[in-house]
């Protein structure tokens, strides 16, 4: 059983940076993609940033596109998005999941195909 837990999110004003943690537990995350996702008040959770098991590929949403950096350690069953140049857009619960065993890297933006994810951590950007 995989779980995650995120950590690293809080209050920053625009134009910082903060850096986000995903510790994962179980033996499938290094054969698993992962995946940055986000939900604001009254929107749907959506795409931020993925990344595949070997490290080879990245992907990121066209709004964090130069901004947001998404990097992993097999090693230590960590995931990590570093946020630059952060604006109060970015305002969000910010979470981490594990892709599905039976999804492939070309399904990566939809949330469906993620079976695990964390608790979520609040990021809040002021103007």
């Amino acid at each position: 059983q995989v779980q995650l837990v995120e950590s690293g999110g809080g209050l920053v004003q625009a134009g910082g940076s903060l850096r986000l943690s995903c510790a994962a537990s179980g033996r499938t995350f290094r054969v698993s993609h992962m995946g940055w996702f986000r939900q604001a008040p009254g929107k749907e959770r959506e795409f931020v940033a993925a990344i595949s098991w070997s490290i080879v590929s990245t992907d990121y949403a066209d709004s964090v596109k130069g901004r947001f950096t998404i990097s992993r350690d097999n090693a230590k069953k960590m995931v990590y998005l570093q946020m630059d140049s952060l604006k109060p857009e970015d305002t969000a619960v910010y979470y981490c999941a594990l892709q599905s065993a039976q999804s492939s890297w070309s399904s990566r933006r939809a949330p469906t195909t993620y079976g695990n994810w964390g608790q979520g951590t609040q990021v809040t950007v002021s103007s």
